[in-house]
């Protein structure tokens, strides 16, 4: 029934703000078992250094609390159970990542963006919307969020400390995650969206990626 599928979603949700998903992957960079054992990466990084991967880090957990409600409402808003399988499988891997992300900011001593709630409620809204303008629609918004995210990833690791190998490990399987659901969703049938879309769509992820580096 759709009423208990909104409400499993509602879950889902709240568990993505919260911070308690679980991976069902293990992480791409293994836990060292004591402080002592730490890789000489972590080690090596400056205060300067933990802090900036520490706002890269949120960003990116940021992107996959925006991530989880775009699939949940894409899901929703479609008929086609492929179309639900599909969604809900690449919501699985972004699970994974938003996991992934949390446990290295709290390696880092940091934390998530306090404005998760606020990150959820846009995305899903906008997901729900593109999801109601046809499968089509909604399969190219897939595909033209996960090409920006790809981009966003590979700023990332230009930007992101040589030696800090952890964050780098986490980073690199995102986007090669990304990379598979984008196309993932072109070969479904996804369309590509008019030019001014997509630079709307970029100006909001410039604003949410800015914000979130800090708060």
């Amino acid at each position: 029934m759709f009423s208990d599928s909104l409400i499993s979603e509602l879950d889902r949700g709240l568990r993505a703000i919260a911070g308690v998903t679980q991976a069902s992957r293990p992480t791409p960079a293994a836990a060292p078992s004591s402080h002592r054992d730490a890789p000489v990466g972590d080690d090596a990084l400056t205060p300067e250094e933990r802090r900036h991967v520490a706002g890269l880090m949120r960003v990116n957990h940021v992107g996959e609390v925006c991530a989880q409600a775009l699939y949940q409402a894409q899901k929703l808003a479609t008929k086609r159970p492929e179309l639900r399988t599909a969604f809900e499988h690449a919501g699985k891997e972004e699970e994974d990542h938003l996991a992934w992300t949390a446990h290295r900011l709290s390696e880092l001593g940091s934390r998530p963006s306090l404005l998760n709630p606020l990150w959820y409620a846009g995305a899903f809204a906008i997901g729900f919307v593109a999801g109601k303008c046809g499968d089509k629609v909604s399969l190219g918004f897939m595909s033209e969020t996960e090409r920006q995210v790809e981009h966003h990833l590979d700023s990332h690791l230009a930007d992101l400390p040589p030696h800090d190998l952890r964050s780098r490990a986490i980073v690199d399987q995102m986007r090669r995650d990304e990379i598979e659901h984008g196309q993932a969703a072109r070969d479904a049938g996804g369309v590509e969206l008019p030019i001014p879309v997509q630079r709307v769509m970029r100006a909001a992820a410039k604003v949410m990626t800015t914000t979130a580096y800090y708060i």
